[in-house]
């Protein structure tokens, strides 16, 4: 019987992060959610023994390397990591403000470094860091510079990642989620969206769970690596 995976998922208090977080405990897995929020422990204790809630700015090197030391000491190690904190500010290039620009970088792109450096001491062979990327970062959307440039930033530092891990057998892979039902797009308007699923052929915005499947599936995939798996309706 294959013993339960220990996850360390990132940006787990709402949306696909906790869509991903929920996927991995109902496999039995042990989960450990990260988030900014102060509260992320008492909601990670409502899900059972084998979830742990952990207040961390990915940010923040020393949060990171907590995080993961803490993982370790419950259970031993970490076999999967799931970079999914993302932050979304909005610009074209000539406004979008130097504060917005290097928020997005920090998060976006730093904030995954800071995962992989502090999760690799306590990853052996086998593990698997999955990438959550954004359709932006391939495509070009007026109003979206800095987030569309973090998100492809992000693509660049998989493909590395997966070239100079591959010799500890670490998988590394990203998942390009396009326009998803998540708090960070409620406040699109009415007509947005109807502009935006006009250009989908499945005709539809995507859900939070179908995207955890897929960065599930794309963490057991043993003959994967450096990959790039659009989940974006077409």
């Amino acid at each position: 019987m294959t013993p339960p995976r220990r996850w360390v998922v990132t940006g787990a208090s709402r949306g696909i992060g906790k869509a991903i977080a929920d996927r991995a405990l109902a496999a039995g897995d042990h989960v450990c959610l990260v988030a900014r929020s102060e509260e992320i422990a008492r909601d990670a204790a409502l899900l059972g023994e084998r979830a742990m809630g952990v207040a961390a700015d990915v940010t923040h090197r020393p949060d990171v390397e907590r995080c993961c030391a803490a993982v370790a000491r419950a259970w031993g190690g970490i076999d999967v990591l799931v970079n999914s904190a993302g932050l979304h500010r909005g610009g074209k290039v000539g406004r979008v403000s130097d504060e917005d620009w290097d928020a997005c970088i920090a998060t976006n792109m730093t904030g995954p470094l800071n995962l992989v450096r502090a999760a690799l001491p306590h990853m052996g062979e086998g593990g698997a860091i999955v990438n959550v990327g954004a359709v932006v970062g391939f495509r070009g959307f007026a109003g979206d510079s800095c987030y569309g440039a973090s998100k492809a930033g992000l693509s660049g530092l998989t493909n590395v990642l997966a070239v100079e891990l591959a010799r500890q057998r670490i998988r590394v892979n990203l998942v390009v989620p396009g326009f998803v039902m998540t708090e960070m797009t409620s406040g699109i308007s009415e007509k947005a969206r109807e502009a935006i699923v006009a250009k989908v052929p499945l005709g539809r915005m995507g859900e939070a769970d179908e995207i955890a499947e897929v960065c599930f599936w794309v963490a057991g995939s043993t003959y994967m690596t450096g990959s790039t798996v659009f989940t974006d309706g077409g």
